[in-house]
């Protein structure tokens, strides 16, 4: 993915992604090699430690490892692609600023279209410093 086009954010905001459903998803779709979309998956898994930016994008992709499709895989490098654009991006635990925590929390109700679980997170500073973050469904 050298030459490819870079995006601006890590996955679109309407993208619902659905598993494969015997009758109901073409078999043409699923994909012919999943074992390259679950290395995929897992160093992204792994690069969300550095990087809680990818966190929401990573995480529902991380649902279809057993039979992933053409359009996970597709949304997969878009997140790729998009980090790609913003290497220079990352945590920056900084020393300025004044020594007060600040919380941050959003949950999206309902959205899980399988589960219809919601999916929440947040993330603590200290002065300007992102110290911890979590998210769950």
């Amino acid at each position: 993915m050298t030459g490819c086009k870079l995006l601006a954010i890590p996955m679109p905001q309407n993208l619902k992604l659905l598993p494969y459903m015997e009758g109901k998803t073409k078999k043409e779709d699923l994909l012919n090699e999943p074992e390259r979309y679950r290395r995929l998956i897992g160093k992204l898994i792994y690069l969300t430690m550095a990087r809680p930016d990818i966190s929401f994008s990573v995480y529902p992709l991380s649902q279809f490892m057993q039979s992933p499709t053409r359009s996970h895989m597709a949304a997969a490098k878009g997140i790729v692609r998009y980090l790609k654009g913003s290497v220079g991006l990352g945590i920056f635990l900084s020393s300025e600023g004044e020594p007060e925590f600040t919380c941050y929390c959003d949950s999206d109700w309902a959205s899980c279209g399988i589960t219809r679980r919601s999916v929440i997170g947040y993330l603590l500073k200290f002065g300007g410093s992102l110290v911890m973050w979590k998210m769950k469904k």
